[in-house]
């Protein structure tokens, strides 16, 4: 199997695909995965019209001075399936932004826990404003993090 590549796609290899097809071809590896997916260790694994799923490998790299996995990247996780869930909704040409991300930790994650899944969908959508939601659970299912996310929707000017 190919290396992934990470970066950034040029506007031409993406231009015209809905926010769904953009994503399944990051998936399928036709389009670059985002660079901080590599540095954290983690990756979006399916995507649906308003759902997305990643999966990442806490390590010793994530580590806080307690020796667990800092919350920020539980937050990252939750914040990337969340706003993926949304981009996956959205047509040919139109973005969106995090407003806000709040993240509930609910139990440490350790740097041996083995892969985590970040599980999002849209709760509700309007034309400037969406809001959706996501769940980090580990391997056995149990609920690690939960949270929310309001994203703001961006037209073309």
């Amino acid at each position: 199997m190919a290396e992934r590549e990470y970066g950034i796609a040029d506007a031409e290899r993406v231009a015209g695909l809905s926010g769904l097809e953009l994503l399944q071809a990051m998936i399928a590896g036709r389009l670059p995965a985002p660079a901080m997916g590599k540095t954290l260790g983690f990756r979006l694994v399916e995507v649906g019209p308003g759902t997305a799923i990643f999966e990442g490998e806490p390590g010793p790299h994530l580590l806080n001075p307690l020796g667990i996995v800092h919350g920020g990247w539980a937050l990252t996780l939750i914040d990337s399936a969340a706003g993926c869930a949304v981009h996956a909704t959205l047509p040919a040409g139109i973005g969106y932004t995090t407003i806000e991300t709040k993240v509930n930790m609910t139990r440490a994650i350790r740097a041996d826990a083995g892969t985590v899944r970040a599980e999002g969908r849209v709760v509700a959508q309007g034309r400037q404003i969406a809001t959706a939601e996501a769940r980090l659970l580990s391997a056995d299912g149990a609920i690690l993090a939960h949270g929310t996310s309001t994203l703001m929707i961006l037209h073309p000017r």
